[in-house]
């Protein structure tokens, strides 16, 4: 039998199982039910991730750097004169607002890391890509602050149900930023003339 070449396929079982988790959560991840999604051999599955942590550790990394990636993409972290607490609270509702499917799935693979030690570092990535853009603008404890707070508006606005503020999350920032000075201001925070 020739085995055919398919140089694809580890990829397409990471796929597979990204929309197995987003359609009936971990719990429904299996070799064989990434098997049968991906329209693979089982022993494609265990060939390529021995063990279903190995599987969830490559989805983790996979859809993890979805908000990193929006607050990066946004180019409001590199103008010094944009209002920090503003953008972030923008760049998150929007996030929110997304994909909800792909939001929910990427919380729970994060969350998967609380029963699944091997999964702490990916998720700890998330927190230091998200930091790594804040950084930009501010010094790294007010970055980890930044990101503690928006972390937990997000699980509150997920869990709950409940109504995303922008206000609210910008004035919540607000108060973890520190003022930049304008350009030209006295120390009272005037415009010199």
């Amino acid at each position: 039998m020739t085995r055919r070449y398919d140089p694809d396929r580890r990829q397409r079982i990471i796929d597979a199982a990204i929309r197995v988790v987003a359609r009936g959560g971990i719990a429904g991840l299996s070799h064989r039910t990434v098997a049968a999604e991906a329209d693979v051999p089982l022993g494609s599955t265990t060939y390529h991730f021995a063990s279903l942590d190995e599987l969830l550790i490559a989805a983790l990394r996979q859809t993890n750097d979805s908000f990193a990636a929006a607050v990066r993409e946004s180019g409001a972290l590199a103008d010094p004169g944009c209002d920090l607490a503003g953008e972030l609270a923008r760049i998150t509702g929007e996030w929110l607002a997304g994909d909800r499917t792909g939001v929910e799935l990427e919380y729970e693979l994060y969350l998967a890391a609380l029963r699944r030690p091997a999964l702490r570092p990916v998720a700890g990535e998330w927190c230091a890509a998200l930091g790594d853009e804040v950084t930009r603008r501010t010094d790294p404890a007010t970055a980890r602050a930044v990101v503690a707070l928006l972390d937990g508006i997000c699980l509150q606005v997920l869990l709950t149900d409940a109504v995303y503020d922008a206000e609210h999350t910008r004035e919540m920032l607000t108060r973890l930023i520190p003022a930049v000075p304008v350009a030209g201001a006295d120390p009272g925070g005037k415009l010199a003339a």
